[in-house]
């Protein structure tokens, strides 16, 4: 069984406090009912276009205002009806993308996939292409991640503003989502990451990163320029 975590539990704080999960894609984007897809929305009917996903998770902010209720108000009403499509199910996120990636891992517990990706609910231009191709190669390598080449040079600075080391850019990308993990591997990593970040005060910025510290070597297959995250509010306009 492959089941999706779409972790949309964020404050959104760079779009201005907006919560762009739940802000509409305008009028170029419509669900079956010809009404304007929500960010969210789109991410999620991408996942649900899917016949190989059979659950999808979605974290939401912890709270009664952003939290569940406003998270199925920005859904097509058929993901909402649980003999179509996958089963949909809502978990409250934590204070940081890791803690609630693995909320929503440890609600999948009770279901007992073999495989899971790991999307950004801000991401709502994930195409079906993509999507396939993550769980291909998750099947095959059991950790995969679409990666980005950059197009400028890099470059390391130090704390006083100087450059430190030119970097190789066909050495570099940028890692995007779905991020494809088996799934055991990938609950028992976040559990250790945990306890580590207990002890050491750090942040992991990805699962990939989890995967890579506590599991082992993550696999990459080329990413898509559409499949960008929305971060800052010229990069969707006027919610509405």
């Amino acid at each position: 069984m492959i089941a999706a975590v779409i972790s949309a539990a964020g404050a959104s704080r760079r779009m201005g406090g907006v919560k762009k999960e739940y802000c509409s894609l305008g009028s170029g984007y419509l669900d079956d009912e010809g009404k304007p897809l929500t960010v969210l929305g789109a991410a999620v009917s991408a996942f649900a276009a899917s016949s190989r996903i059979e659950i999808i998770v979605i974290v939401v902010p912890p709270n009664a205002e952003t939290g569940e209720f406003a998270a199925r108000k920005s859904l097509p009403l058929r993901f909402l009806e649980h003999d179509r499509g996958p089963l949909i199910l809502f978990v409250p996120g934590g204070k940081s993308r890791r803690l609630s990636v693995h909320h929503g891992l440890a609600l999948l517990s009770a279901y007992l996939p073999d495989y899971v990706l790991i999307h950004d609910g801000a991401r709502p231009w994930i195409d079906k292409d993509l999507i396939d191709r993550s769980i291909d190669e998750m099947l095959l390598r059991r950790a995969v991640i679409p990666y980005m080449p950059l197009i400028e040079t890099p470059k390391e600075i130090d704390d006083q503003g100087f450059i430190r080391r030119h970097l190789k850019r066909s050495y570099l990308g940028t890692a995007q989502t779905p991020q494809g993990f088996a799934y055991p591997e990938i609950l028992i990593a976040h559990e250790r990451a945990a306890e580590r970040e207990l002890q050491e005060h750090i942040e992991y910025t990805d699962d990939a990163e989890v995967w890579g510290e506590f599991i082992g070597p993550v696999a990459v297959i080329p990413g898509s320029p559409e499949n960008r995250k929305i971060t800052f509010p010229q990069d969707l306009g006027d919610c509405q």
